[in-house]
């Protein structure tokens, strides 16, 4: 299909991108676009079987959220609640399954999962029993074959009980995330992530023990103290489970979180500078004990079996969400529930979800144009580091990256963030990889920036 360009290439987005190419490294974690505070109340609650008519769904990919966790660490903002009273997380599961209902409803009567993940919160924060009936409603509510296709399931080193990775490993689980953080009880605590690497290393033994094809370790650099030296002691001690992937996250201090009540430990000029030197450490110590680099924050160790589709692209396929912190994705709306940090009003949401009776309709989000899907086709693509192929752009939009985005590219190319340009590839360099969370934020529009900063956190 043959688009008509529709970005602009003036004044304003050049005096953007140069702020975004001359500022800090880390201005946005970019894994989906737009982001959800540029999303607002649908006042006329679109029906979803309107949404989903006509989209491809022979590849989609099914995410159901848990938000609940034993701890709320000091650097989260995801949608979360500590805790669950008694029959809270039976409430939930029930509204899940209504929602699933409703849902399933709205797709085509062949519509096929290509892979699955349960997130959060921390999905292992339900009972065996519970993770058993949240298996079923992906099974036998969605149709998603858990045993045939990818899943991906988080876990906490607390909430990783034998009886808990039986049921994933027996309904088909391939990959298992940990969230770690820091093998140092010194830098967890920092981090307000109350942990002992004894029970760390327990927890990874146990999935070990267990089976998972892939194991996906999580840890954080930038934590106050950290060190380039712990910093390694923490990569060595992951690295002697030989984990098949490895994230490594740059700390953010985020509005209504633990951390931001602490304020900042130092500098943001110095901060800047430990995570990046961090990175790179980190980055170099990888490469060297034979780690491929996916993406700025993931590394997959070379051999290791791949966890994800390979039919499914986060680029063109759809995403159904289930559960009151989910995102659904069609061509033409990306929607979900509301959003909030702030642990009052994370309540009142969830409160809100379990006693909801009809999910037929999208409630938030924000519509698609060509111009934003020129964007995050973009951006999903170049934020890998295999880049993106000039050619599939130019077969789905009628141009190229270099016809919609001059000012921007151009802008990435003086500062060393682009690859020499061959085989018909748009790549970033390892200098711009580093920096990818600059190179997000530029190709963001103006109007999803004046969104998102008009957005008041809660």
């Amino acid at each position: 299909m043959t688009v008509t360009p529709a970005v602009p290439t003036t004044s304003a987005a050049a005096a953007s991108t140069a702020a975004g190419a001359s500022g800090s490294p880390y201005q946005s974690y970019v894994y989906a676009y737009p982001h959800k505070t540029a999303y607002r109340a649908l006042p006329e609650r679109p029906p979803l079987r309107g949404l989903w008519a006509g989209e491809p769904q022979h590849a989609l990919s099914l995410y159901l959220h848990i938000p609940f966790c034993e701890v709320r660490c000091g650097f989260c903002n995801l949608f979360t609640r500590i805790g669950s009273p008694e029959g809270l997380t039976t409430a939930y599961l029930d509204a899940l399954d209504r929602q699933a209902v409703a849902v399933r409803e709205a797709l085509a009567g062949d519509a096929r999962f290509a892979l699955a993940a349960f997130g959060g919160g921390t999905p292992t924060h339900l009972s065996a029993a519970e993770l058993e009936r949240l298996c079923d409603i992906a099974e036998q509510r969605m149709g998603a074959d858990l045993q045939a296709v990818p899943l991906s399931v988080e876990a906490s080193p607390a909430t990783a009980t034998a009886d808990r990775l039986e049921v994933l490993a027996a309904r088909g689980t391939t990959r298992l995330s940990l969230g770690v953080q820091s093998f140092i009880d010194r830098e967890a605590r920092s981090a307000v992530r109350p942990q002992k690497r004894a029970e760390v290393e327990a927890a990874l033994g146990r999935i070990r023990a267990a089976g998972f094809p892939v194991l996906n370790i999580d840890l954080i650099y930038g934590i106050d103290g950290q060190t380039e030296a712990s910093w390694r002691h923490s990569l060595d001690a992951a690295l002697a489970w030989q984990p098949e992937e490895l994230y490594l996250y740059p700390l953010y201090v985020r509005p209504l979180t633990g951390l931001a009540r602490r304020g900042e430990p130092e500098s943001p000029a110095a901060w800047d500078a430990r995570r990046l030197a961090l990175y790179r450490a980190g980055r170099d110590h990888l490469l060297d004990r034979g780690y491929r680099q996916v993406s700025m924050r993931m590394f997959r160790r070379a051999a290791s079996p791949q966890a994800t589709a390979g039919e499914y692209a986060c680029q063109t396929d759809g995403m159904v969400g289930l559960g009151c912190g989910a995102r659904s994705y069609t061509s033409r709306l990306h929607y979900s529930f509301d959003y909030a940090v702030d642990a009052t009003e994370v309540r009142g949401i969830i409160d809100a979800y379990v006693a909801t009776e009809d999910f037929h309709r999208a409630e938030y989000g924000r519509y698609t144009t060509s111009e934003e899907a020129r964007r995050r086709h973009l951006l999903q693509s170049l934020l890998q580091a295999e880049g993106m192929e000039v050619a599939d752009y130019r077969a789905r939009f009628g141009s190229t990256p270099a016809d919609d985005f001059p000012i921007e590219l151009a802008a990435f190319g003086a500062r060393g963030w682009l690859a020499d340009g061959s085989g018909g590839r748009l790549v970033l360099s390892p200098e711009g990889l580093a920096h990818s969370d600059a190179v997000g934020p530029v190709l963001f529009s103006r109007e999803v920036r004046r969104l998102m900063a008009e957005y008041e956190a809660k």
